[in-house]
């Protein structure tokens, strides 16, 4: 999935799975035909979760557990704790005066310097959602702007904010969707090959706002003292069996034999190449300036990793 796909304009939406190329996909493409959901949905989002629900039993069995989060359930999470007048999130996020500034600071301030491009300020908080578009916003003057036409999208606000999410013309950023599901809870986060850079990123900002504002000590010590915030290993797991084939073979529960398989072996063969690190631009570059010099592991924002 990607980002303009989650909340895309009203469907409906269903599978075609339309091979690439003419005379591709074979029995894989049919079996998962056979497999899918063959109902029309709202949302690509509502359709991946449908999909995800036929096709976890069949591919792992019954050892593990499915659950799947998207940006409405995130839209929801945030409506939650905004709800209540007594939550941090409410009274930090939209009620202290500094906070959020101390957060886009901080931002600007990772955006100028050695760890830029990283951690970029795609946008205030929320994305606008239109007509199937995501749109950046920018908090002025406690008001969220659309920069490209100057329209106020809405106050910053509790009242104003919860009408746009429940409507889902606004939709958290992946900033407040860790601060939320990660950060303030204390749930290590997994992620892939350039999570390891912009987690730690993220709590740090997070920290330094706090402190700005001289708030929140007891959440800052915890931020700092935390030797296991975060995690990497999406996408770097590398093997030769494809699921579907095994599928295809008589082989029900076929990702949880790959599991099995991949528990006996070590995490360097595991990992395989590890090209998602190794041939990425941003790697390489961060590789240069340790070399030179210009970002070392006694940096304050690598504190946080």
């Amino acid at each position: 999935m990607i980002g303009y796909s989650l909340l895309a304009g009203r469907g409906p939406y269903r599978f075609e799975l339309l091979p690439t190329e003419p005379n591709t996909g074979g029995d894989a493409l049919t079996l998962l035909r056979a497999l899918l959901p063959k109902t029309q949905f709202e949302r690509p989002a509502h359709a991946i979760k449908a999909a995800n629900l036929a096709l976890w039993p069949k591919m792992f069995g019954g050892r593990f557990a499915f659950l799947q989060i998207d940006d409405e359930d995130i839209a929801d999470l945030v409506a939650d704790h905004l709800s209540d007048e007594n939550s941090w999130l409410r009274m930090r996020l939209l009620e202290d005066p500094k906070f959020a500034s101390n957060i886009l600071a901080g931002l600007d301030g990772l955006a100028s310097g050695p760890w830029s491009g990283w951690l970029a300020r795609g946008t205030d908080f929320f994305w606008f959602y239109e007509n199937g578009k995501r749109l950046p916003l920018r908090l002025i003057a406690g008001e969220l702007i659309d920069p490209a036409t100057g329209m106020k999208v809405a106050c910053f606000t509790a009242a104003d904010i919860l009408d746009r999410l429940a409507n889902r013309s606004l939709v958290p950023n992946l900033l407040l969707m860790f601060l939320v599901l990660s950060i303030l809870p204390g749930v290590r986060a997994l992620g892939g090959s350039y999570q390891p850079i912009y987690y730690p990123l993220m709590r740090y900002v997070v920290c330094r706002a706090l402190e700005a504002a001289g708030v929140d000590e007891d959440l800052r010590q915890a931020l700092a003292t935390d030797d296991i915030p975060g995690a990497w290993g999406h996408r770097v797991i590398e093997c030769d069996d494809d699921p579907l084939e095994l599928f295809l073979n008589g082989r029900n529960g076929a990702m949880s034999d790959l599991i099995d398989r991949l528990g006996d072996i070590s995490f360097a063969e595991a990992c395989g190449s590890m090209k998602g690190f190794v041939t990425d631009p941003s790697w390489h570059d961060l590789h240069s300036r340790l070399r030179q010099g210009l970002v070392t592991p006694a940096d304050e924002e690598w504190a946080f990793s």
